[in-house]
């Protein structure tokens, strides 16, 4: 079997598709690592498994808020991740150049329609509003 030096190869990747750096491959890989290993310690696998795209983007997006908090989608959107699709064009790019494994039922289809951003990574930084609540009445003091 031939080895592959994961630089050499990502550079490859870089020279051919320009839409995303080194940081978004850097993340993606950081995520799968950290989906593997959290759903083994769910499971009680003692190895790590293969992942869904859709296990896979929620994984991300929860390395994301652990690792980043409220700078997680500005990051990601800095390194033109902007969607759960963006994650599925890193993915396949990395497997088509050997860099990661799929199954014959993994597909870039199976990114497609995530999670809104915005919601994902804004909204749990933001103040929950209290809609359509009326303030409490406070009690009177006695004088």
């Amino acid at each position: 079997m031939q080895q592959f030096d994961y630089n050499e190869v990502l550079e490859i990747i870089l020279a051919k598709d320009s839409r995303y750096p080194r940081e978004a491959y850097q993340f993606v890989r950081e995520g799968l690592d950290y989906t593997q290993h959290k759903m083994a310690r769910m499971s009680g696998a003692k190895e790590p498994r293969h992942v869904t795209g859709r296990e896979l983007t929620d994984g991300m997006r929860q390395y994301a808020l652990e690792t980043y908090g409220p700078m997680a989608g500005l990051l990601l959107d800095e390194w033109g991740i902007r969607s759960t699709e963006d994650f599925g064009e890193i993915v396949f790019n990395l497997v088509e150049n050997n860099l990661l494994a799929k199954t014959e039922k993994d597909t870039r289809d199976d990114f497609a329609g995530g999670y809104d951003f915005e919601e994902a990574f804004t909204a749990p930084f933001q103040p929950k509003a209290k809609r359509g609540k009326k303030p409490a009445k406070r009690a009177k003091r006695a004088k």
